[in-house]
């Protein structure tokens, strides 16, 4: 199989198969587009003079070049164009009979020395190559949507795939300018394996009635620096699309959280496959339309909504990070604050804390050294919580241990005066075991903010049964002051973000443990792939692993689902004393300060 992969043949010319087309022809090879729809063909045709002729415009490429990327893709309605091809890609519908049948024809056509690629993301490679009287040539090329924008492709490999062919694909892959991952034959692969299951959750989160889809997709973005929330994606992906990846990989895996959400099947008996057709999770100005329009529901400004109550000054209960952290949001949007904590030397030492971070802000010229003075000046440190006793909201950010923050909610209901909001920043344990611990549980309720405070928008507002109404107003307005968005959720483990985000890290673990890819490889596939931020690996080292281990102990133990029990790799790390970059060591060594 040591041959130039000089002339490829695309099979199938919906939107991947043209975008592969057009990677393939920009970076010089000889592009033969295959479809048995003539107007599918032109289609690609026309996209790719478009992308070209935007190309020449913006100064990437000359009108030669352009005139020569052109030339180097032809279409064809025939299979049989694709005789003299070194590598045929398959990008034709999610379907085994589909693949099979034109697995068996391209036997019949091309070069035994010829390499076949399956663009699944949901079938068994290993089954496809069992069709082919040369399975040993067949393996996964996995691109993602859009091609041309996208870094990642996965390259997959049966038991049967011979690692020439691999090489020789895995090669082409970095002459395209994409980062190769060698992954094995399973659903999902390693992208689709971690991304479809967290999409699925939040489908069910979603017909849970848990949450809005506004609020569930504006969670994921500003919690986790995603570019797109996971209703909206299941809506650009297709939710037919997701719901046969999802059979899939229940199919082989049995894990409760890759059963498709009933939702996803509801949506697509219906026809309500997302912005292809114009409606899905969201309702778009027409189908492939990208813009959303409102509908029945869209929320809506209700004039009938409870009043919220005054709020001019606020405590803020803790010495650590985050404390430091909303103290200064707090002061910064024109609130007196109290800062509380065990002694007079840790509230100084917090307030010290805030002042770096002013300080920083004015060296980078996003504050002005009289907007730094008069924070500060807000901002009243103090030793005891008795310091409370006049403050319209009290808000407390202390060790995540329920037993510490009942105990310092005891304390706040002798302090603080009546009327008073109280609100605990937990982000796993119970709110309404906080509001049991004080006499007037109807004024307490969460707000979760996010790490580090000032730069994060999110706040999650998690109301209980007991919480008036009044309150969960009076924290929603304070959030618009402060220049947060607030969403709305219950009183129930992880809430949003944590909910659908350590589900996610803790399946990554696994597939670690399971030797299925390395750490690097799933790294990059969920940045390179899924648009992340950070990869899975990446982020537990900064959250610290005993911190995720309790979070995702608090999902198991109230959900009750199997697929959620921690991975034994997270609990053995964290057993040795690594937990991430704050002890030097996690999932990778770190150099200590």
């Amino acid at each position: 199989m040591d041959i130039p992969l000089s002339t490829i043949a695309v099979v199938g010319l919906g939107t991947m198969g043209t975008g592969i087309a057009e990677v393939l022809a920009r970076a010089g090879r000889e592009v033969i587009g295959i479809d048995i729809s003539e107007a599918a063909a032109r289609q690609a045709v026309a996209a790719l003079e478009a992308s070209t002729a935007r190309a020449v415009q913006k100064g990437r490429i000359t009108e030669g070049e352009r005139h020569d990327v052109l030339a180097r893709f032809r279409t064809f309605s025939d299979l049989q164009a694709a005789a003299d091809a070194q590598l045929v890609i398959e990008v034709v519908p999610e379907s085994y009979e589909i693949k099979q049948q034109l697995f068996r024809e391209l036997d019949a056509i091309i070069s035994p020395t010829a390499i076949l690629a399956t663009g699944t993301n949901a079938l068994s490679v290993t089954r496809l190559a069992a069709e082919s009287q040369h399975p040993e040539r067949v393996l996964g090329l996995h691109f993602f949507n859009p091609a041309p924008a996208m870094k990642l492709v996965e390259v997959v490999s049966s038991v049967l795939t011979a690692p020439p062919a691999v090489e020789a694909v895995t090669e082409l892959a970095r002459e395209l300018g994409k980062e190769p991952v060698a992954v094995g034959d399973r659903p999902g692969f390693v992208a689709d394996g971690l991304l479809f299951g967290y999409l699925n959750q939040a489908a069910a989160m979603y017909e849970a009635s848990y949450a809005s889809r506004e609020d569930i997709d504006a969670a994921m973005k500003l919690g986790c620096g995603l570019p797109m929330g996971p209703l909206a994606l299941l809506d650009l992906i297709g939710v037919d699309t997701a719901r046969t990846v999802l059979e899939a990989m229940y199919s082989e895996s049995h894990d409760r959280l890759h059963a498709p959400a009933p939702i996803l099947k509801q949506l697509s008996e219906a026809g309500l496959t997302g912005r292809k057709s114009g409606r899905g999770f969201y309702t778009y100005a027409a189908p492939g339309s990208q813009t959303v329009v409102p509908d029945t529901k869209t929320p809506q400004e209700s004039t009938g909504a409870a009043t919220g109550r005054t709020v001019r000054s606020v405590g803020v209960a803790g010495s650590g990070t985050m404390a430091s952290g909303i103290a200064e949001v707090f002061a910064k949007a024109g609130y007196d604050v109290v800062l509380a904590a065990r002694s007079q030397e840790k509230a100084d030492t917090a307030k010290g804390r805030i002042a770096k971070s002013l300080e920083r802000s004015v060296t980078k010229g996003r504050l002005t050294a009289e907007a730094r003075d008069e924070t500060l000046a807000r901002i009243t440190a103090a030793g005891s919580l008795d310091s409370f006793d006049d403050v319209d909201l009290a808000v407390e950010a202390v060790a995540e241990d329920l037993a510490v923050k009942q105990q310092l909610f005891a304390t706040l209901d002798k302090v603080c005066k009546p009327g008073a909001v109280l609100a605990t920043t937990t982000s796993s344990l119970p709110v309404v075991a906080c509001a049991r611990a004080t006499s007037r549980p109807q004024d307490v309720i969460g707000m979760h903010f996010f790490n580090p405070a000032p730069a994060m928008k999110l706040v999650e507002v998690v109301r209980t049964v007991l919480t008036d109404d009044d309150v969960h107003a009076t924290v929603r307005e304070v959030c618009g002051k402060i220049r947060k968005h607030p969403v709305d959720c219950g009183d129930r483990a992880g809430f949003i973000v944590n909910a659908l985000l350590f589900p996610y890290l803790n399946n990554a673990i696994k597939m670690v443990g399971e030797h299925y890819a390395t750490l690097d490889d799933i790294d990059a596939a969920m940045k390179l792939g899924g648009g992340y931020p950070m990869g899975p690996f990446e982020l537990l080292d900064v959250v610290g692993l005993d911190v995720s281990l309790a979070i995702e102990k608090v999902l198991h133990s109230e959900f009750r689902d199997p697929g959620l029990a921690p991975a034994p790799l997270l609990e053995h790390l964290v057993a040795a004393g690594c937990l991430g970059r704050k002890t030097g060591r996690g999932f990778r060594e770190y150099a200590r300060r």
